[in-house]
């Protein structure tokens, strides 16, 4: 592992991500579920899908980047919606300090494995193993959800 992350998400990323939100936005049952914050420069809603999972009653969303712009609009924004069909929740997002995401990533491999492979092919994790999780705590963005509602 090297000190950052070798590759940015891929480009076809970005479109898929896209298809992701219209059929979530449908009601098509998928893994995962929309993220919509403000952005940070224009105000305008931002989706992106993030599949949340539970650490000791808490519940998570991770991003293999720090720098993304789903996660830049989310630490302005420090609020967004959560959405799977019509349900929405309206949710604060909690931006983790580094020294507490570690132990929040070590479960995401066992919690969400089929996100494994992006971490992968994007040099974010030089494995699968929760401590190869761990020790990517200074590439990856964690934020804790708690509900506003």
């Amino acid at each position: 592992m090297t000190d950052k992350p070798t590759k940015f998400p891929p480009r076809w990323l970005k479109a898929m991500n896209k298809v992701i939100v219209w059929l979530q936005r449908r009601g098509v049952p998928l893994p995962m579920i929309t993220l919509t914050v403000l952005g940070r420069k224009t105000g305008t809603p931002r989706s992106t899908p993030v599949t949340p999972f539970d650490v000791a009653g808490r519940r998570y969303i991770v991003a293999g980047h720090r720098g993304l712009d789903w996660v830049q609009n989310a630490r302005s924004a420090g609020i967004g919606v959560l959405a799977q069909g019509r349900r929405k929740e309206r949710v604060r997002l909690v931006d983790l300090p580094e020294d507490q995401r570690g132990a929040i990533l070590r479960e995401f491999p066992v919690k969400v494995p089929r996100g494994v492979s992006m971490f992968l092919k994007t040099g974010t994790v030089a494995g699968r193993s929760p401590e190869a999780f761990e020790a990517a705590a200074p590439h990856c963005a964690v934020f804790r959800i708690e509900p506003l509602d």
